[in-house]
Protein backbone atom coordinates (compact mmCIF):
# COMPACT_ATOMS: atom_id res chain seq x y z
CA UNK A 1 0.00 0.00 0.00
CA UNK A 2 1.32 3.32 -0.91
CA UNK A 3 2.14 5.55 1.77
CA UNK A 4 -0.31 8.97 2.18
CA UNK A 5 0.47 10.41 5.21
CA UNK A 6 3.94 10.94 6.81
CA UNK A 7 4.86 12.32 10.22
CA UNK A 8 8.21 12.16 10.70
CA UNK A 9 10.49 13.17 14.17
CA UNK A 10 7.45 15.90 15.04
CA UNK A 11 7.62 18.26 17.55
CA UNK A 12 5.71 21.32 18.36
CA UNK A 13 4.90 23.70 21.22
CA UNK A 14 1.26 24.56 21.66
CA UNK A 15 1.82 27.57 25.00
CA UNK A 16 2.68 24.44 27.94
CA UNK A 17 1.75 22.14 25.86
CA UNK A 18 3.69 20.20 23.46
CA UNK A 19 3.76 17.31 20.88
CA UNK A 20 7.12 15.36 21.17
CA UNK A 21 8.75 13.11 18.62
CA UNK A 22 5.74 12.09 17.05
CA UNK A 23 6.27 9.17 14.11
CA UNK A 24 3.40 7.75 12.17
CA UNK A 25 2.51 6.52 8.50
CA UNK A 26 -1.03 6.48 6.94
CA UNK A 27 -1.61 4.47 4.01
CA UNK A 28 -3.81 4.69 1.18
CA UNK A 29 -7.57 3.96 2.05
CA UNK A 30 -6.82 2.67 5.94
CA UNK A 31 -9.09 3.90 8.69
CA UNK A 32 -6.98 4.89 11.92
CA UNK A 33 -7.80 5.69 15.34
CA UNK A 34 -5.63 8.10 17.90
CA UNK A 35 -6.85 6.95 21.24
CA UNK A 36 -6.51 9.35 24.66
CA UNK A 37 -7.49 10.56 27.07
CA UNK A 38 -8.46 14.73 27.13
CA UNK A 39 -6.02 16.54 27.02
CA UNK A 40 -3.33 13.66 25.42
CA UNK A 41 -2.91 15.77 22.15
CA UNK A 42 -5.20 14.37 19.81
CA UNK A 43 -6.51 16.75 18.62
CA UNK A 44 -3.82 19.15 18.23
CA UNK A 45 -1.80 16.35 16.16
CA UNK A 46 -5.20 16.21 14.11
CA UNK A 47 -4.41 19.51 13.29
CA UNK A 48 -0.96 19.45 12.54
CA UNK A 49 -1.51 17.40 10.16
CA UNK A 50 -4.10 19.32 8.40
CA UNK A 51 -0.91 21.96 8.26
CA UNK A 52 -2.75 24.53 11.09
CA UNK A 53 0.21 25.12 12.67
CA UNK A 54 3.34 27.20 12.07
CA UNK A 55 7.36 27.00 13.71
CA UNK A 56 7.17 23.41 13.91
CA UNK A 57 10.17 20.65 13.92
CA UNK A 58 10.69 17.55 12.10
CA UNK A 59 7.86 16.71 8.89
CA UNK A 60 4.09 16.28 7.71
CA UNK A 61 4.11 15.09 4.71
CA UNK A 62 0.92 14.61 2.47
CA UNK A 63 1.41 12.18 -1.01
CA UNK A 64 5.23 12.60 -0.37
CA UNK A 65 5.23 16.76 -0.23
CA UNK A 66 5.44 18.56 2.53
CA UNK A 67 2.30 19.81 4.12
CA UNK A 68 3.73 23.31 4.73
CA UNK A 69 5.02 23.74 1.66
CA UNK A 70 1.66 22.84 0.44
CA UNK A 71 -1.23 26.03 -0.07
CA UNK A 72 -4.33 25.39 1.77
CA UNK A 73 -6.90 24.60 -1.35
CA UNK A 74 -3.95 22.02 -2.41
CA UNK A 75 -3.78 20.04 0.49
CA UNK A 76 -7.16 17.61 0.15
CA UNK A 77 -8.07 17.32 3.92
CA UNK A 78 -11.33 17.36 4.86
CA UNK A 79 -11.73 18.21 8.71
CA UNK A 80 -14.97 17.24 10.97
CA UNK A 81 -14.37 18.95 14.57
CA UNK A 82 -15.95 17.68 16.97
CA UNK A 83 -18.71 20.30 17.46
CA UNK A 84 -19.44 20.10 13.40
CA UNK A 85 -18.58 23.89 12.73
CA UNK A 86 -21.49 24.62 10.73
CA UNK A 87 -22.46 27.96 10.21
CA UNK A 88 -25.54 28.82 12.16
CA UNK A 89 -27.05 31.59 9.82
CA UNK A 90 -26.63 29.47 6.58
CA UNK A 91 -29.03 26.73 5.56
CA UNK A 92 -27.45 22.87 4.99
CA UNK A 93 -27.48 23.56 1.11
CA UNK A 94 -24.97 26.79 1.99
CA UNK A 95 -22.96 25.22 4.63
CA UNK A 96 -22.18 22.01 2.02
CA UNK A 97 -21.39 24.45 -0.79
CA UNK A 98 -19.42 27.02 0.80
CA UNK A 99 -16.40 25.10 -0.24
CA UNK A 100 -17.48 25.24 -4.10
CA UNK A 101 -18.31 28.71 -4.22
CA UNK A 102 -14.86 29.78 -2.90
CA UNK A 103 -13.86 27.39 -5.62
CA UNK A 104 -16.03 30.09 -8.04
CA UNK A 105 -17.81 27.04 -9.27
CA UNK A 106 -20.38 27.23 -12.09
CA UNK A 107 -24.48 27.18 -10.17
CA UNK A 108 -25.14 24.31 -11.88
CA UNK A 109 -22.03 22.08 -10.77
CA UNK A 110 -22.54 23.11 -7.26
CA UNK A 111 -26.42 22.17 -7.83
CA UNK A 112 -25.67 18.99 -8.80
CA UNK A 113 -22.87 18.36 -6.23
CA UNK A 114 -24.90 19.21 -3.47
CA UNK A 115 -27.70 17.25 -4.97
CA UNK A 116 -25.65 13.95 -5.32
CA UNK A 117 -23.80 14.37 -1.96
CA UNK A 118 -26.86 14.88 0.39
CA UNK A 119 -28.56 11.96 -1.25
CA UNK A 120 -25.39 9.80 -0.61
CA UNK A 121 -25.36 10.83 2.97
CA UNK A 122 -29.45 10.57 3.12
CA UNK A 123 -30.34 15.06 4.04
CA UNK A 124 -31.84 15.61 0.80
CA UNK A 125 -34.61 16.47 2.83
CA UNK A 126 -33.38 18.95 5.18
CA UNK A 127 -31.18 21.20 2.56
CA UNK A 128 -33.34 24.38 3.39
CA UNK A 129 -32.94 23.65 6.72
CA UNK A 130 -30.38 25.25 9.34
CA UNK A 131 -27.95 23.92 11.57
CA UNK A 132 -30.01 25.53 15.05
CA UNK A 133 -32.79 22.68 13.69
CA UNK A 134 -30.96 19.65 13.18
CA UNK A 135 -30.36 16.45 14.86
CA UNK A 136 -27.07 15.38 16.17
CA UNK A 137 -27.09 13.44 13.59
CA UNK A 138 -28.00 15.07 10.90
CA UNK A 139 -25.64 17.95 11.85
CA UNK A 140 -22.82 15.04 11.50
CA UNK A 141 -23.71 14.32 7.70
CA UNK A 142 -23.81 17.80 6.58
CA UNK A 143 -20.49 18.62 8.51
CA UNK A 144 -19.66 15.47 6.18
CA UNK A 145 -21.02 16.61 3.17
CA UNK A 146 -19.66 19.98 3.10
CA UNK A 147 -16.12 18.42 3.89
CA UNK A 148 -16.34 15.64 0.97
CA UNK A 149 -17.76 17.74 -1.24
CA UNK A 150 -14.30 19.20 -2.25
CA UNK A 151 -13.49 15.32 -2.75
CA UNK A 152 -10.32 15.37 -0.28
CA UNK A 153 -7.99 12.29 0.04
CA UNK A 154 -7.97 12.61 3.69
CA UNK A 155 -10.65 12.77 5.86
CA UNK A 156 -9.96 14.31 9.90
CA UNK A 157 -11.97 14.21 12.33
CA UNK A 158 -12.51 15.18 15.90
CA UNK A 159 -14.27 13.04 18.38
CA UNK A 160 -16.74 12.57 15.46
CA UNK A 161 -19.22 10.48 17.58
CA UNK A 162 -19.14 11.99 20.99
CA UNK A 163 -22.06 14.01 20.62
CA UNK A 164 -24.03 11.44 19.80
CA UNK A 165 -26.81 8.98 20.70
CA UNK A 166 -25.91 5.66 21.05
CA UNK A 167 -28.53 4.53 18.28
CA UNK A 168 -27.12 7.36 16.03
CA UNK A 169 -23.66 6.28 16.48
CA UNK A 170 -24.05 3.34 15.40
CA UNK A 171 -25.63 4.00 12.12
CA UNK A 172 -22.66 6.91 11.79
CA UNK A 173 -19.93 4.09 12.10
CA UNK A 174 -22.09 2.02 9.38
CA UNK A 175 -21.95 5.12 7.36
CA UNK A 176 -18.84 6.23 8.16
CA UNK A 177 -17.35 2.89 6.73
CA UNK A 178 -19.40 3.32 3.64
CA UNK A 179 -17.74 6.76 3.03
CA UNK A 180 -13.84 4.95 3.21
CA UNK A 181 -15.35 3.02 0.37
CA UNK A 182 -17.29 4.95 -2.10
CA UNK A 183 -14.77 8.04 -1.94
CA UNK A 184 -11.80 6.20 -1.62
CA UNK A 185 -10.76 9.01 1.03
CA UNK A 186 -8.47 7.81 3.72
CA UNK A 187 -9.40 8.79 6.99
CA UNK A 188 -8.02 9.13 10.57
CA UNK A 189 -10.10 10.25 13.34
CA UNK A 190 -9.31 11.01 17.12
CA UNK A 191 -11.26 9.28 20.31
CA UNK A 192 -11.35 8.43 23.70
CA UNK A 193 -13.90 5.38 23.29
CA UNK A 194 -11.83 2.06 23.00
CA UNK A 195 -14.52 0.05 21.50
CA UNK A 196 -15.51 3.25 19.05
CA UNK A 197 -11.56 2.47 18.05
CA UNK A 198 -11.94 -0.78 17.65
CA UNK A 199 -15.29 -1.10 15.65
CA UNK A 200 -14.27 1.40 13.04
CA UNK A 201 -10.44 1.73 12.75
CA UNK A 202 -7.95 -0.84 11.18
CA UNK A 203 -4.89 0.06 13.50
CA UNK A 204 -5.20 2.38 16.46
CA UNK A 205 -2.45 5.04 18.11
CA UNK A 206 -2.25 5.58 22.00
CA UNK A 207 -1.56 9.20 23.04
CA UNK A 208 -0.10 10.02 26.31
CA UNK A 209 1.11 13.35 27.48
CA UNK A 210 2.07 14.39 23.91
CA UNK A 211 3.54 11.35 22.57
CA UNK A 212 2.36 8.33 20.80
CA UNK A 213 3.63 5.88 22.10
CA UNK A 214 2.26 2.59 20.07
CA UNK A 215 0.17 1.97 17.06
CA UNK A 216 -0.87 -1.49 16.26
CA UNK A 217 -3.99 -3.33 14.48
CA UNK A 218 -7.02 -2.67 16.02
CA UNK A 219 -7.77 -6.52 17.12
CA UNK A 220 -4.71 -6.62 18.68
CA UNK A 221 -5.53 -3.16 21.10
CA UNK A 222 -5.72 -5.37 24.64
CA UNK A 223 -2.62 -7.38 23.91
CA UNK A 224 -0.35 -6.26 26.92
CA UNK A 225 2.24 -3.93 26.35
CA UNK A 226 5.78 -2.93 27.76
CA UNK A 227 4.59 0.39 28.75
CA UNK A 228 2.93 0.76 32.07
CA UNK A 229 1.37 3.60 31.28
CA UNK A 230 -0.58 2.36 28.32
CA UNK A 231 -1.50 -0.65 30.60
CA UNK A 232 -3.18 1.49 32.72
CA UNK A 233 -4.66 3.59 30.36
CA UNK A 234 -6.18 0.91 28.59
CA UNK A 235 -7.00 -1.11 31.86
CA UNK A 236 -4.78 -4.36 31.17
CA UNK A 237 -3.21 -5.74 34.27
CA UNK A 238 0.14 -5.87 34.99
CA UNK A 239 1.55 -9.64 33.99
CA UNK A 240 3.48 -10.56 30.62
CA UNK A 241 3.66 -7.46 28.15
CA UNK A 242 3.95 -9.09 24.50
CA UNK A 243 5.11 -5.47 23.03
Amino acid sequence: MKKLIEVENFYMNLGSFSLKNINLDIYENEIVAILGKTGSGKTVLLESIAGFYKNCCGSIKIDSKKVSDTPIENRNIGFVYQDFGLFPHMSVFDNISYGLKMQKKDKMFIRETVKKISETLSISNILHQYPGTLSGGEKQRTALARALVLKPKILLMDEPFSALDPITKEKMYVQIKEINKIFRCTILFVTHDFNEAQIMANRIGIMINGELRRIRKSINLFEKYKDDEINKFLGIREELYSD
